[in-house]
């Protein structure tokens, strides 16, 4: 594992796409959200087939204990597929580039934390078909509400890449997006991230925090709403925005997993059955 991307599976209309990654919110308006920082690092880890769920929670185990007995290592969150190519997300995040430089070079001279890190690294690969990672950039234009909602259970990733030279019509789309959220379904949230670095390039990733299914069920009835605040004219000229500049999207599911995660004490303290249960 072990610093950290969002990878994603069919094809749908972005209007679907930014419902789910935005109107689940409805669950959350009373929630409390955890704020969202400005780098987040995602390692990806792709699990060979049989290899996941259990057995990939046991070997993590060690990268969580490794921490836990360190007074320097990060902290991370974990999500594992529901849908697409079998994999796991880890989650880090910090408020600057400089922020991420201390914490890796405190890491680097703690030779006890690196010695136990090294040995979950070698047990844990053996579970693995490849890893990468990537580094994105939180777009505070292009969110809505951001943040973690606490109680969530599942996330919503959805990826989308500009086609190149068309950054314009792409900002002029998210634009439109988020006025027609804030008139219809303005408890609508999600973080929004453009890539730094290991990615294509000109991607965008958009994040929301999920409590159950049965608020998927309400994302994908929610479209009349936004349909309602765009209008006819909104919407064809939202339809001929995405054609000129959406390379592609993709959408998945995933579903938190407290068992593969080193989270903060933020989050353990709004959640402390879910992230540390009792045994």
């Amino acid at each position: 594992m072990k610093l950290p991307f969002a990878r994603l599976s069919a094809p749908l209309p972005l209007l679907l796409l930014l419902s789910s990654s935005a109107s689940v919110a409805v669950f959350a308006q009373d929630a409390s959200i955890i704020p969202t920082n400005k780098i987040l690092v995602v390692a990806r880890e792709y699990t060979k087939p049989g290899r996941d769920h259990s057995a990939h929670e046991k070997t993590e185990a060690a990268f969580v204990s490794a921490s836990a007995a360190s007074k320097v290592a990060s902290h991370y969150y974990a999500v594992a597929s529901l849908s697409g190519p079998q994999r796991a997300l880890f989650f880090y995040s910090y408020p600057s580039f400089a922020a991420w430089e201390a914490e890796n070079k405190a890491i680097g001279g703690d030779a006890t934390l690196t010695t136990a890190l090294d040995a979950a690294n070698v047990a844990d690969g053996d579970l693995l078909s490849s890893t990468d990672e990537s580094v994105w950039v939180l777009r505070d234009d292009m969110s809505l509400n951001p943040g973690f909602r606490v109680g969530a259970r599942y996330e919503d990733i959805t990826q989308f890449r500009v086609k190149p030279g068309h950054d314009k019509g792409w900002e002029d789309l998210m634009k439109l997006v988020i006025a027609g959220y804030k008139k219809g379904i303005p408890e609508a949230h999600w973080g929004a991230y453009q890539e730094a670095y290991g990615t294509p390039g000109d991607g965008f990733i958009f994040i929301t925090t999920i409590k159950s299914g049965s608020d998927i069920d309400s994302m994908f009835a929610s479209g009349k709403r936004f349909e309602a605040a765009m209008g006819e004219d909104g919407m064809k000229q939202l339809e001929a925005l995405e054609a000129l500049c959406v390379e592609s999207e993709t959408s998945n599911l995933f579903e938190i997993d407290p068992k593969m995660s080193y989270p903060t004490d933020a989050f353990v303290k709004a959640d402390p059955d879910f992230w540390k249960p009792k045994q």
